[in-house]
């Protein structure tokens, strides 16, 4: 069970807060006591406030590939390289989009053995269906460099126009050479004086990599494999922070997902990486977080159950009834949710 709404066109996000004269920062927070069920209203600026000297903040380092490649009728949206194949780097699982003027929908068509041209010369054979939507297909040269030249970000029917991929990209992207085919955009409103706000407040800040794949837009569909690591650093200082009493909160549901991947038997993080296929129910629960800094997520989204696992049901439903009726913006280019269990 998670918490059913529905969100008004009003409160998507359509462009970057930049865009409407704000900086990344200058986005609301709305945050989420679980010990208390109070839940209170700030700008993103106030999250040092909110933290304590000694928490951790867990980041995912993944920076944003232009994974869509756009014909006059069709879109290819890059997802994953088929798992576990990670020295392929043309055989990947895609999503075929229909072209509907400013937006695009799932397209049903194609047959295993057919090739797409693509621009550059380049051909896409598809292979064979993984799912309902996505398709196992090669390209004809190897797939991030290609992207590099002729892709641009995945844009969903809500964003009203084309950005730069430096707007997907956040403060802690790190390896430009690969990354996912969406933003983890929980991070995006961070910047380098708030980081260094953090750090002298004494919040230490750690990182994963998650590789996310395109986003599911059918309800019931569960997030599939992705590409992950926790280095051997950042699993140390989980167990440091917890030792010592400090809160262990992830950026983003896909430091949640690795964190919680890299527990063992005894519920310690530990170093770890490949391929995870874990979803993070409210039955199951989470051993390795305290916290997670999201972003406000669709009705019946699969990131909910997420969300019910660390808020709980009846702080989740307060939590979003609140930002319904604050006016919060949703989406990759809206305003955050800190969630703290203490």
């Amino acid at each position: 069970m998670t918490v059913e709404f529905t969100l008004p066109p009003a409160l998507e996000a359509h462009e970057p807060p930049e865009a409407r004269g704000r900086s990344r920062d200058g986005v609301r927070l709305l945050v989420s006591r679980r010990a208390t069920g109070e839940v209170s209203h700030h700008g993103f600026r106030d999250l040092p406030a909110l933290l304590d000297p000694g928490d951790l903040l867990v980041v995912n380092t993944s920076a944003t590939l232009p994974a869509a490649v756009r014909l006059d009728r069709i879109g290819v949206h890059f997802s994953t390289p088929v798992p576990p194949a990670e020295d392929d780097d043309r055989l990947w699982l895609v999503e075929l989009r229909r072209l509907t003027g400013k937006a695009s929908k799932p397209y049903s068509g194609g047959c295993p053995g057919e090739w797409i041209p693509l621009p550059g010369g380049a051909t896409l054979t598809l292979v064979g269906r993984r799912t309902r939507r996505l398709w196992e297909a090669r390209l004809s040269t190897d797939v991030v460099p290609y992207l590099r030249r002729y892709g641009v970000p995945i844009r969903y029917g809500y964003v009203r126009r084309d950005w730069p991929t430096a707007a997907y990209q956040t403060a802690f992207a790190y390896d430009r050479s690969s990354g996912g085919a969406e933003m983890p955009s929980a991070a995006r409103p961070f910047t380098p004086e708030l980081v260094t706000r953090l750090v002298s407040g004494g919040v230490h800040i750690a990182p994963i990599t998650l590789h996310t794949g395109v986003a599911s837009p059918e309800a019931g569909e569960p997030p599939y494999a992705e590409r992950y690591e926790v280095p051997e650093p950042t699993a140390a200082l989980v167990g440091h922070v917890r030792k010592r009493g400090g809160r262990v909160i992830a950026v983003g549901t896909t430091a949640v997902r690795a964190l919680e991947t890299s527990v063992d038997g005894s519920g310690n993080v530990r170093a770890a990486k490949g391929w995870t296929e874990h979803v993070v129910t409210a039955e199951g629960g989470v051993r390795a977080v305290d916290g997670l800094l999201t972003g406000l997520h669709e009705p019946r989204s699969s990131h909910l159950l997420m969300l019910t696992a660390i808020a709980g049901q009846d702080l989740l439903a307060a939590t979003y009834a609140a930002a319904l009726s604050e006016g919060y913006l949703w989406h990759e280019f809206g305003d955050a949710n800190l969630i703290v269990a203490r």
